[in-house]
This record gives C-alpha cells, structure tokens and sequence, in this order.
C-alpha cells in the first residue's frame, strides 16, 4: 500500500517577486535595513502569492506518538511523558499552551500513534467543537506506538501510508493559511538523527545529541544504539521505505500534513529538528515543499544546524531552543505578522512626502 502523495507544483514567479523585492526597497527606509524582516516579508509574499499578504487563523498542530526505540534507552525519559504531556497540552499547561494562547493561535493535538488511550472530551472534535481558546484532539491512532527498529522495520508499509494519509486529510479540515508544526513523542530525536543520517549521509555521531537530557555517556549508548538501527537497515534508501524503517508514527503523520499545507500554499512555520526531519521525508517527495516553509529556529540539538544545511534553510531566531512541543515555532510566530504588516502598510518615499536617497 502507497500513500497518496499531493502534488506540490512549484510557485516561483519572477514577476511578483521583483514586484514585492520592488516595494521593499521603496519603503522608507534605507534599502535592506529590516534585514531578515524584510527576506520574511518576502517569502511570505512569494508563497501565498500576494503583495498584500494577511495571515489568517493560525493552527499549531503538535503530533503525538511513541517509539519502539524507546525501550532501548535513547532518552532520559520515560515513554509514560508522551501521553502525560498530550494531557497537560490539552489542560493547558505546556509551554506551546501558553505561547499558542499567548499569540492567538489554535491549538491542536493529534493522537498519531501514543501508546495509550485518551479519554472523551468536550475537545474531541468530531464529538463537539471545543470552547473558544481550547485545544482540539484529533484521534489518528495508527498503532500503539512503534516497533523496535533496532530489531526490525519501526513501522509497515500500510502504517506509514494510512500515517500519511491522515496527515494529509487533517490539514484539509483546518481552516487558515498557515501550519505551525510541533511535536511530541519520547525517542523521537533518535527518530531525526536516524532520517538524516540516511537521507543526507551525515555520520550519525555528529547529528545526536542529549535529547531531553541525557548525559555525555548515555549520548555515547545512544549513538551505539543508532548505530544498530543503521546497520539493521543499511539496504533502505527510498525516502518511504527510510521512513517506515526508523521513522516515527507522528513524523509519518506530519509528512502528510506537509505536503497538503504546502500543496495548498499555506505558510508552513518549521520548529526544530524532528518537525524538521519531517520536512526532510516531504522534500524527497515533492521538492518544491521547501518553497513554503519559514524555519522558526536553530535547534540546540546539533544534528538541526547540519539538517538546515542540507536543506539550505536559514532559521528566524538561534536560541538554543530544545524543548520541541512547537515551542519554537510559536515563539518566533509574531515575527510573521509583523514581517506582512511592513509590507502592507509602511509607507513608500513617494506617498509620505520623504526625500529618497541623494547620492
């Protein structure tokens, strides 16, 4: 079974690129002096194809599953944090909790494959639409989890590509023109350096990293770990067949939602370096995905820095951010709408009566 891939088509427009680059540079101010604001304003320009661009309800989607792995010893937590912090997202108390409500984003958690059910809530959308404010619970359990890829394939063919799929059918219920990706899952860095390593051919001891805290020998156990995995799966090189061997439930989930944000030419707000691996899976299958993405932060993991690399990708903010949840994402979320704001509204030399450059 093969998922059902969107087509993303290209977006590139000389013309209006020009245009927006065009009124930038007669804003007033000196040319280029926003810096980064200014390449912002222009991205998102280029993606939702417009010189006035408005960014219209938000939806941070966390993705939430467990990993096989796991079990191995790769994190400094147990597996029990992934469904405990699904819970404190839904009360509210997490920090993408806090940020979402902060910046008036939506907030919505996916059950892709958490090794635990959830009860029925008033926020379960399919049941009854959630207050306003509160986070939604989207139920797309695949499995309880996935298996060991140390020992065999983490996920099969059918589960990654119903994964997929139901990534690609969520985005296609959410309303608005931009996707903040956040996830949750205990293992789910291992899951990262894994995709790198094997997609982009990065030596796996210099993309892991700590994790949630290990220390430097248990990062050591973690490589040996990792490098198991590789060997078990040294034959696998199509980007699906990688994904299904050492992927993970809520990072095959998160592929779909790529895809189907970028084919419908949604802003795509890129946190750290597991949603970024999941941009990785998504740019092997349709390349021009990358055209729609924003990079909210450098990870302090170290294996992102070497990940923006290789996808040519330069982030918005570097903090050593590290927590995941979409925490990066969100925090650099306010940096968007200002980005259009300056497009739209700042006024030309021309129209606010301002001398422009005399030599």
């Amino acid at each position: 079974m093969l998922p059902v891939i969107p087509e993303v088509v290209a977006i590139e427009d000389a013309a209006l690129a020009a245009h927006v680059q065009a009124l930038l540079d007669d804003k007033t101010k000196p040319v280029g002096s926003l810096g980064m604001l200014e390449q912002l304003a222009h991205r998102i320009a280029c993606i939702l194809g417009t010189d006035a661009p408005v960014l219209q309800q938000p939806q941070m989607v966390v993705f939430a599953a467990d990993h096989g792995l796991a079990a191995r010893g790769v994190s400094a937590y147990p597996v029990d944090v992934t469904w405990q912090m699904v819970e404190n997202f839904m009360a509210g108390g997490a920090a993408v909790s806090v940020l979402a409500r902060q910046h008036g984003i939506a907030l919505n958690v996916v059950d892709c494959g958490v090794a635990r059910d959830f009860a029925v809530r008033e926020q379960d959308p399919e049941d009854k639409l959630p207050k306003a404010g509160q986070p939604r619970l989207w139920r797309r359990k695949v499995a309880y989890g996935t298996q060991d890829c140390s020992q065999g394939p983490a996920m099969t063919q059918q589960e990654c590509a119903l994964a997929i799929r139901n990534g690609v059918e969520l985005v296609k219920k959410l309303p608005g023109n931009a996707l903040l990706l956040g996830e949750m899952g205990i293992g789910n860095t291992s899951t990262a350096s894994l995709l790198l390593t094997k997609l982009c051919g990065v030596p796996i001891e210099q993309v892991t990293g700590m994790g949630t805290g290990l220390s430097a020998e248990g990062v050591q156990r973690k490589i040996a770990v990792l490098q198991q995995v590789l060997a078990r799966h040294a034959q696998v090189s199509d980007p699906l067949e990688v994904l299904a061997a050492m992927g993970g439930l809520e990072v095959a989930t998160m592929v779909g939602a790529v895809l189907q944000a970028a084919a419908e030419r949604r802003v795509v707000v890129v946190d750290g370096f597991i949603t970024t691996a999941a941009v990785l899976v998504a740019s092997r299958l349709q390349p021009a995905v990358l055209q729609r993405c924003v990079y909210a932060h450098s990870s302090g993991e170290p294996g992102h820095a070497l990940m923006l690399q290789a996808l040519h990708a330069k982030a918005l903010l570097d903090w050593q951010l590290r927590l995941g949840e979409g925490s990066g994402a969100a925090t650099a979320w306010p940096l968007l709408p200002a980005a259009c704001a300056i497009l739209r509204e700042m006024a030309s030399f021309g129209a606010a009566g301002v001398a422009t450059k005399s030599v």
